[in-house]
């Protein structure tokens, strides 16, 4: 047990009042001073509490939320709605137990993967396209905390509120709260689609483009399905077929993905990673199509223009064989007529 910390003036009061127990007069005076040192302690603390913050009081520093900071994870969810506008190409993994080593494998195997994708080719321009590889990230994330910053890219616009008040509009306001708890969920949305697949727990890798390239490269590592997608051969790639390796592959399930703001599931996210030649092979697609298009509907308006002229040049034919026809016989007619009328003179 600590010393005890004697008091000067605790200790000199004491002495005093041993010296003067008989005298009335100290008695009186030590008992007029606690009074006043009584009433002081209590007006400082009725200053103190004036001095109290109201409860709605917001620190300049920290913007106000409608949740609890012991309630929330502010930061991770502004995370989330910035990844979410700003990635235009989002896969969705569920995984089941990765341990840290698994996860470590896994991608190591998928920058090995992504390192193999050729380097874009400069354009008609010079312009040389930016190499997204390093760029591709594959996080855990928090579920549910995801599902809210879905639900608020998906429902809720800030423009639109700035006009109607001067409450505030980021992500953790108010008025972004209450929006997205009053908005009408409909199956044919984005957040309608993606949000039977946000259960469990979820992984997801994040393009900062749109790439067939690297998507192709990406489930031929992660969800492979030959013969479309095969997976690296264990010549090629030994480390993948790593026990470790193996074992973080097979707890990776891929339920699905986002594009463009457009839901897909596995058929659709390979038949993306399936285009040839990247989004210029896709473009090149498009341009051949509208040319054959308009070389069909070319070959068809002068299909119906030949067949009319034909027609018509055949019956003018017609008409001018049936008028030589009856013209010649005209003039044989005339003659033998003619023969007849000289043999009877």
């Amino acid at each position: 047990m600590p010393p005890r910390i004697h008091c000067s003036a605790r200790s000199s009061v004491s002495r005093a009042l041993q010296r003067t127990t008989s005298s009335q007069g100290l008695a009186a005076f030590l008992l007029q001073s606690s009074k006043n040192s009584s009433r002081h302690y209590a007006s400082a603390s009725s200053l103190l509490g004036s001095l109290r913050l109201p409860d709605n009081y917001i620190p300049p520093t920290q913007p106000p939320s409608a949740r609890k900071p012991d309630q929330r994870k502010a930061q991770l969810l502004r995370s989330y709605t910035a990844l979410l506008r700003s990635t235009p190409l989002i896969l969705f993994f569920q995984h089941n137990n990765v341990t840290f080593v698994e996860w470590a494998a896994v991608r190591r195997e998928l920058r090995a993967a992504l390192a193999k994708v050729p380097a874009p080719i400069a354009g008609p321009d010079g312009r040389v396209p930016v190499d997204i590889s390093e760029s591709i990230e594959l996080q855990v994330i928090r579920t549910r905390i995801f599902g809210i910053g879905l639900k608020i890219v998906e429902f809720f616009d800030a423009d639109a509120h700035k006009g109607q008040s001067n409450a505030y509009t980021h992500d953790l306001s108010a008025t972004a709260y209450e929006t997205i708890s009053k908005a009408p969920i409909d199956e044919n949305s984005m957040y309608g689609q993606i949000s039977p697949l946000l259960a469990g727990p979820l992984a997801v890798l994040t393009f900062p483009a749109v790439s067939p390239a690297h998507l192709a490269a990406v489930i031929s590592t992660l969800a492979p399905s030959p013969p479309a997608f095969p997976a690296p051969s264990r010549k090629k790639n030994p480390g993948y077929h790593d026990p470790i390796a193996q074992s973080g592959l097979q707890k990776l399930i891929l339920v699905g993905g986002r594009i463009d703001g457009k839901v897909f599931d596995q058929e659709g996210l390979r038949w993306v990673g399936g285009i040839e030649g990247g989004l210029d092979g896709l473009r090149s697609q498009l341009i051949s199509m509208l040319q054959s298009a308009g070389l069909g509907l070319t070959t068809a308006l002068e299909g119906q223009s030949k067949g009319l002229w034909l027609a018509l040049e055949g019956r003018r034919t017609q008409l001018e064989e049936g008028s030589g026809g009856a013209k010649k016989e005209e003039s044989e007619a005339a003659k033998e007529e003619k023969k007849e009328g000289e043999t009877s003179t």
